[in-house]
């Protein structure tokens, strides 16, 4: 692996909570809105949690025929209107030799849970001849990721990390190895979920792991705060196109960013909760700056992983200690879950898109709702507003069920 082969971002797109594509969502996210709410989607009467950050205004039909539409799970869908903002972005024309070198790695953690809920109720209540034909991949975590290949015709490598919530990060983090071993020169990395399904609410909540401040959903997702009381799920996506930075320039791209380090670990320790001590994190962090030849003192920024629970704040707190010892103390934390949610598979490309803003503009989202501080977590979560800061390398920390770790650094090109 030639580990001295630069890979750069030169598209990126989004659709989330926050907005329907890049510009917009980071725009709310430097004013610090909420868009947590009462869920529409479904029907939430008979749960305890009734909140969630759900992706206003979304229209497939917008990004697909209607034939296609019902033919794709909702995360799918937010997987290809993501990637069709990254590749318009980036310029690249995907044709001949290309195509057939173009690869795909989009993460997911639930995948087509809606359409799985769904044929289990068509079955249960009417009969399996009336499922949908396509159920099959509907359904299948490799649906953002096929979708995504078949719309751009990649028929390079086409792969679906599920890795919980680091599989958004840990899909850019592969893709730029495949760069990196000179496997391909393109490819489009990224996210998606769709988790607003009853199904899935129902047994995150028996986890005690969601926000149930109901009467307050604005406030709910609280990251860092004393009073953090749980999550509060989110959807959407990001794509992103990554080149090796000899071809992109060759071409006439203009990359909006390095992708510099990646690193990966497992706890190993329990099916849900992290490591205690942040030992796992700590260790993925370590990695990611080797990987990029870079010291503590070069992160001017951290997108914190930042859920709101009791659990993980603390632990990526001990964490980032652990690795940058007093210097932890300078650098800015965001924990912009505040306002998305925590969009599971997809929160983790999202989240880059944040770091690639941030040193582009030389301004960092706020983390909402810090009201009381936490005496254990005394960090600089750069509380309810946005802030002038300088970032020439950001650290973007992704943390999942069954102990999965992933952080990537992002780097401002030169």
């Amino acid at each position: 692996m030639d580990h001295h082969r630069r890979v750069v971002i030169t598209g990126m797109g989004t659709v989330n909570p926050l907005g329907l594509n890049a510009e917009s969502s980071w725009k709310n996210a430097l004013a610090g809105v909420s868009v947590v709410g009462p869920i529409t989607l479904f029907d939430s009467s008979s749960l305890q949690v009734h909140i969630a950050a759900e992706l206003k205004g979304f229209d497939p039909t917008d990004y697909m025929d209607a034939k296609e539409a019902r033919r794709r799970d909702r995360f799918a869908q937010l997987a290809i209107a993501a990637a069709r903002e990254a590749v318009q972005q980036s310029g690249l024309t995907i044709d001949g030799d290309l195509a057939n070198e173009l690869g795909v790695y989009i993460g997911t953690g639930v995948g087509g849970l809606q359409s799985l809920f769904d044929a289990m109720k068509v079955v249960l209540d009417e009969s399996p001849r009336r499922i949908n034909p396509f159920i099959i991949p509907m359904v299948l975590d490799d649906g953002a990721s096929s979708a995504v290949a078949i719309e751009y015709q990649a028929r390079g490598m086409n792969f679906a990390p599920v890795t919980a919530c680091a599989a958004g990060s840990d899909a850019l983090g592969l893709a730029v190895r495949a760069i990196q071993r000179g496997e391909t020169r393109v490819m489009l990395a990224g996210g998606a979920e769709a988790p607003i399904v009853f199904i899935g609410m129902a047994a995150f909540e028996r986890t005690g792991a969601c926000s149930r401040r109901n009467d307050d959903p604005a406030h709910a997702s609280r990251p860092f705060d004393k009073n953090r009381e749980g999550l509060v799920f989110g959807e959407g996506a990001a794509v992103f196109v990554l080149e090796d930075l000899d071809f992109a320039l060759a071409r006439g791209a203009t990359p909006l960013a390095e992708i510099a380090g990646y690193g990966a670990t497992s706890d190993a320790f329990h099916m849900t909760a992290p490591l205690e001590d942040g030992s796992g994190a700590a260790r993925a962090m370590q990695k990611a700056l080797r990987d990029a030849n870079l010291t503590i003192h070069d992160v001017d920024w951290i997108s914190a992983h930042g859920t709101a629970t009791q659990l993980n704040d603390r632990m990526e707190t001990l964490a980032i200690k652990s690795v940058f010892g007093e210097q932890a103390y300078n650098i800015p934390i965001s924990g912009t879950k505040s306002m998305t949610g925590h969009i599971m598979g997809g929160t983790g490309a999202i989240e880059v898109v944040w770091c690639v803003k941030a040193i582009h503009d030389g301004v960092i989202p706020p983390t909402i709702n810090y009201e009381t501080p936490d005496p254990e977590l005394d960090l600089d979560y750069t509380p309810n507003q946005a802030r002038q800061h300088t970032v020439d390398v950001a650290m973007t920390n992704a943390f999942g069920f069954g102990g999965h770790n992933s952080v990537l650094i992002i780097k401002r090109y030169e």
